[in-house]
């Protein structure tokens, strides 16, 4: 197989209600357009949702890490490539790649993926579902971002607490993926969007979220522009860390 024909490629524009006050589409919506693509691609080659759904499996998202040079603006069309990069027993590494309307490469994004059981939670044999044939769509294109990092907050003073409630909730009942990105640049003021851009954000997925939870954010400074965040349960039990670097 033609390594181009590995390539998902889909098109969007930037919607009125998908820019911030600045104009520029928001890293929520792009993280949720990033997550579409790859359901896009992953249902175009057979290994999608809806398939995994009737053997009562489902993909689940472990980590996320998003590079920008700059974000495409109000009305602009753009354009998401993704790819599969490894497959490993139990996880993947799936990469994006935005291009703006000029078709130029303006950020990439890097993620994991685990297959698990719906029922018992548990991770599946990549190399056992379909025979395998997920490794026929492993591509060599580029991705020239750092893989995530292991992220290590410290603080032990509270920046803010939620609520987890129904706009957090999605189809499997826990919070949605996006909202946790959503939820942690709203810890930020809105001066720092007006100075400044976000170069890169990162986000571990570690443990489940659910309607009613009580979930409190921990963040620590670092260099100037750069923090880490740690989001926990009431009982302690880490739900996210994120690591954001602006410029």
């Amino acid at each position: 197989m033609k390594e181009t024909n590995k390539i998902g490629k889909y098109q969007f524009v930037v919607e009125p209600f998908h820019a911030d006050f600045t104009g520029r589409l928001t890293i929520g919506v792009l993280g949720n357009h990033l997550l579409n693509c790859a359901g896009f691609h992953a249902n175009e080659r057979g290994f999608g949702m809806g398939t995994l759904n009737e053997a009562n499996y489902t993909w689940v998202l472990s980590r996320l890490a998003i590079e920008l040079n700059d974000m495409p603006r109000q009305y602009e069309d753009f354009t998401i490539w993704t790819w599969v990069e490894n497959v490993y027993r139990l996880f993947t590494d799936r990469n994006f790649a935005l291009l703006n309307k000029a078709g130029e490469k303006i950020g990439y994004a890097r993620s994991v993926w685990a297959m698990i059981n719906m029922e018992t939670r548990k991770p599946a044999d990549l190399m056992t579902m379909h025979n395998g044939s997920i490794t026929e769509y492993v591509c060599d294109e580029p991705c020239p971002i750092d893989k995530p990092s292991r992220i290590k907050v410290t603080s032990t003073d509270p920046v803010s607490t939620m609520q987890a409630k129904y706009s957090d909730i999605d189809i499997n009942q826990h919070v949605n993926s996006v909202r946790y990105i959503e939820h942690i640049l709203d810890l930020f003021p809105l001066e720092m969007y007006e100075t400044r851009h976000i170069r890169r954000f990162e986000i571990a997925y570690i443990n489940e979220s659910r309607y009613g939870d009580k979930l409190t954010l921990y963040k620590d400074d670092l260099a100037d522009g750069e923090y880490d965040v740690e989001m926990r349960k009431e009982d302690g039990e880490v739900v996210c860390r994120s690591k954001i670097v602006s410029y």
